[in-house]
């Protein structure tokens, strides 16, 4: 009798243990750790001035905490959770970082620079689950949700990039690759970090999230009655068209997301910024801009309208400069405030998630 053929037994392969980020952790949650540790409160402000004005790179630089309480943090915390990967540079000023993660996976992040000062375009997931049609960072889909210190980080790396030239981080948009709504609570954690006064102390007003339009949680973030500025990724002017480019559509239907909008600025009496990424021959032409204008008429708002980066996994091309302009008159004329976004970073991988799927397949390939 032949013997049976034993097949092969898959192993799974173990995830790696992510080590919490000090970066994570309010003034106050450090005060409760310090207690629970046996440690005086009052060592809370010590920490933070180490991390958010001093920036050191180990625990051992905290020189006025005793070995033994940098020992306990080195112990419970991670004080460097990203290591640079790349590091890309434009010719405008623009810098591009690949950030490596505990578990190797790796994320980007932007500096931007403007006129009313240095904006830090962060990153919330590992990729994305969203799908939207144009976007590199959705190839590979979503492997993670970062930690809330994972995001804290990457604003805290791009400046000790800026102390190396005297200058500071002013503005955050969390418009980097993966959705901020679905990766809710730390998001929230890292808002409050980046702007309380012991952390980087960067104004709410100076502070920018958007969202792809997930709306249980438009409704949740207008009830915060934060101050930080909202964005909509909207892109398109009706339903079957924004299906189109957006798989989103599908399950929050463009009439439900306007309401929720107008949800959002009646609660908080704050405008809201609508991105319009202009794709040649798709959405760009003047019937859709009158078409735009009737469904955000009467909201408290600005349209911001951006030519695309063409991506070479994508199939949409830039809109050329006479149709953006006509796009824009259309807008104006209709009473809709707009602008036409600078370009950034054009001469380097400037698109979301566009270093990450040239510098790492691995991840952008299902």
């Amino acid at each position: 009798m032949d013997q049976e053929i034993q097949k092969p037994v898959r192993v799974k392969k173990e995830k790696p243990q992510l080590r919490q980020s000090i970066y994570s952790l309010l003034p106050e949650e450090m005060q409760t750790w310090l207690k629970d540790n046996g440690e005086k409160p009052f060592r809370a402000g010590q920490i933070f001035d180490w991390l958010y004005i001093k920036r050191v790179t180990t625990f051992d630089e905290m020189s006025n905490l005793s070995k033994e309480l940098r020992d306990k943090l080195a112990a419970d915390f991670e004080l460097s959770t990203l290591s640079t990967l790349i590091k890309q540079e434009s010719k405008d000023g623009t810098i591009k970082f690949l950030f490596q993660l505990q578990d190797g996976y790796s994320i980007e992040t932007v500096l931007m620079r403007h006129e009313y000062g240095n904006s830090v375009c962060v990153t919330t997931q590992v990729g994305c689950r969203i799908g939207c049609s144009f976007c590199a960072s959705t190839l590979g889909g979503l492997k993670r949700h970062l930690l809330a210190g994972e995001i804290v980080e990457q604003v805290v790396n791009v400046q000790k990039a800026l102390d190396e030239v005297g200058e500071r981080v002013s503005h955050v948009v969390i418009m980097g690759i993966g959705e901020p709504f679905d990766n809710y609570d730390a998001m929230m954690s890292f808002l409050k970090v980046i702007n309380h006064e012991k952390g980087l102390n960067i104004g709410a007003r100076h502070i920018t999230v958007s969202t792809s339009g997930i709306i249980p949680s438009i409704y949740k973030f207008a009830d915060e009655q934060l101050q930080i500025n909202f964005a909509l990724s909207l892109h398109a002017p009706n339903q079957e068209l924004r299906l189109r480019l957006m798989p989103i559509a599908k399950a929050y239907k463009l009439p439900d997301l306007i309401e929720a909008i107008r949800y959002y600025t009646e609660k908080t009496g704050r405008r809201v910024s609508f991105e319009y990424g202009l794709f040649g021959g798709v959405n760009d032409q003047v019937e859709h801009a009158e078409e735009l204008a009737k469904l955000i008429k009467g909201i408290k708002c600005h349209v911001n309208l951006i030519p695309v980066n063409y991506v070479p996994e994508r199939d949409y091309v830039r809109t050329p400069k006479n149709d953006i302009f006509s796009f824009e008159k259309t807008l104006k004329n209709n009473g809709i405030n707009v602008t036409i976004r600078r370009e950034h970073g054009s001469d380097i991988d400037a698109a979301c998630g566009q270093l990450r799927a040239k510098e790492r397949k691995q991840e952008t390939t299902n």
